[in-house]
């Protein structure tokens, strides 16, 4: 059986100020022609459809024409929510919607029921894990302490349960939304840290033959059966080395697995510069990057006039202009930005109680503050999803 992983549309998401709701229509297109042109069998949408709970009227229509033009082509589609997407909105007319051919899984409870799709060598049952905030589900799942690892876990119990029920020989495919250790992030995924820990580790998912993921913007094998397919746009300037793909996966009869990366449209090329203004407008090297969308780091001594207007001159797609003065460490200057710079709320927390009363949290407030900030997080959830 031949699959087309992919994940992460984020529809209705701008980069910057720039609109990339053409750049994801050219990308549905690409996704079916790929289909129709490789002879896909099945389409796996690992999670993130959408940008936000509420999308705007014209990325729901961006999303209503890929569901025409796949069931069209008559390819089985399954698809889950992520942790961007309202699950309950996704999963609205799933069972309507799934007499097309397009399975929408939503809903933490179906995690052990598959779709079952067949080729001729047997049944293939995929399971759709939809993005599970641990606070929301670990009463589904029977878990006592709120966490990815121990609500993912419970949810691949239930999918072995019931793979184990099947046929023997039976394939197997799993769709999940998660951060899996190994993999590498990047600024434009959302964080889903609960408890101090936003990973899983890879074994989560052992005894399946495939494990489609969504999250991570990079496309990356985590294990030859483990794999991230990626944003196909990049939506932050984190991604500019990032090779924009989805996976075209040949499942064999016996779950051999072959993988190949197929090459997404991208609107254009991203690039970081930095230097001082004056270096930068007059480096030869940089000529290669005039066309790109452009995210500029000045590090001048002193912040030089205009200095948007002239880099647009040379770079008329700059879109981000930071400051970096190349100072000390210990200047008195270094801005507070740079001093916060990779470090989580908690992190960040501790430190304003050491700043305030001249020593630390002790264990028993750092989980205190760890509470806290996951009570914040699930309320947040909680608020998205009744909106």
């Amino acid at each position: 059986m031949r699959l087309l992983h992919t994940s992460d549309w984020h529809l209705g998401r701008a980069f910057h100020r720039v609109n990339m709701l053409g750049a994801q229509a050219e990308f549905i297109g690409h996704l079916v022609t790929t289909v129709r042109e490789r002879e896909v069998d099945a389409v796996v949408v690992s999670g993130d459809v959408y940008d936000r709970a509420v999308p705007p009227l014209a990325a729901v229509e961006l999303f209503d024409d890929a569901l025409h033009r796949l069931a069209g082509l008559g390819v089985p589609t399954v698809m889950i929510s992520g942790n961007h997407d309202s699950a309950r909105r996704l999963g609205v007319g799933a069972g309507l919607i799934g007499r097309a051919g397009i399975h929408l899984r939503t809903d933490p409870t179906a995690a052990g029921t598959p779709v079952v799709l067949a080729d001729a060598f047997g049944e293939v049952a995929f399971y759709g894990l939809p993005y599970l905030e641990p606070a929301l589900v670990k009463d589904e799942f029977g878990v006592e302490k709120a966490g990815h690892e121990t609500v993912l876990a419970a949810a691949m119990d239930r999918v072995r349960a019931d793979l184990a029920a099947r046929a023997r020989g039976t394939r197997s495919v799993v769709l999940a939304h998660a951060f899996v250790t190994g993999g590498e992030p990047s600024d434009s995924e959302r964080d889903i840290t609960v408890g101090g820990v936003a990973s899983v580790p890879a074994g989560v998912f052992d005894g399946v033959d495939y494990t489609a993921l969504g999250h991570l913007h990079g496309c990356q094998t985590i294990t030859e059966r483990v794999r991230y397919s990626g944003s196909p746009l990049p939506y932050s300037f984190s991604e500019s080395e990032h090779h924009k793909t989805m996976w075209l996966v040949d499942l064999g009869a016996g779950g051999e697995i072959e993988a190949e990366r197929i090459d997404c449209p991208v609107p254009r090329a991203l690039a970081r510069v930095r230097g001082p203004l004056e270096e930068l407008l007059a480096d030869p090297a940089l000529t290669r990057h005039e066309d790109a969308w452009v995210e500029a780091t000045l590090t001048d001594a002193v912040r030089p006039a205009d200095p948007m207007a002239r880099l647009v001159q040379r770079f008329p797609h700059t879109l981000s202009l930071a400051f970096a003065p190349e100072r000390a460490p210990d200047d008195p200057d270094v801005s507070y930005a740079r001093r916060l710079a990779d470090r989580d709320d908690q992190e960040i927390a501790e430190d304003f109680v050491a700043h305030v009363r001249g020593a630390g949290p002790d264990a028993r407030e750092q989980d205190v503050l760890r509470d806290a900030f996951d009570a914040v997080r699930a309320d947040d959830a909680v608020r998205e999803v009744a909106r």
